[in-house]
């Protein structure tokens, strides 16, 4: 199927990863390019793992991070897209993670359409206009206007 931003497809960037360390690339400058490519597609971060026989016969993972990632919580099932693949070399079997933080779009073309609950907006305040002179209330018009009033409002027993 077609994807609208394949910058921001996970499965997408897995496969174009795969298919670059099929064709012989270096591990780190594969994904370091995946990387870049995720992010200048407006994504708020990505996570890239390879793990297996990367050189020699000792097995280890390889992690590549960049931006910003959240691990937990509701917004992960919104926000987060994921896919693994696999990839058999001469060495054995490399696995690939890519984890992509999609960015917040109020329409829901390119992200999530619900912001993040931590994220901030702080709205302008009112156009009043300023006092030109300190204004202050006098005590005993306030006490005249209470007295005036109380003799209006039935009087409530205390219980």
């Amino acid at each position: 199927e077609k994807v609208t931003n394949r910058g921001l497809c996970a499965v997408a960037q897995c496969e174009s990863l795969r298919y670059k360390l099929v064709g012989g690339l270096a591990v780190r400058r594969a994904c370091y390019g995946v990387l870049r490519f995720i992010m200048e597609s407006n994504a708020q971060g990505c996570e890239v793992i390879v793990s297996g026989k990367l050189r020699g016969q000792r097995a280890k993972s390889m992690k590549f991070v960049d931006g910003l990632m959240i691990h937990s919580g509701q917004p992960v099932n919104e926000y987060i897209q994921q896919a693994v693949r696999h990839v058999q070399l001469r060495q054995g079997v490399l696995g690939i993670k890519v984890k992509i933080m999609l960015p917040h779009d109020p329409k829901g073309n390119m992200g999530p359409r619900i912001a993040l609950p931590d994220q901030i907006h702080i709205q302008e305040p009112n156009e009043a206009p300023n006092p030109l002179h300190p204004e202050s209330e006098h005590k005993q018009e306030k006490k005249d206007l209470l007295q005036s009033m109380s003799g209006q409002m039935p009087q409530i027993p205390p219980y």
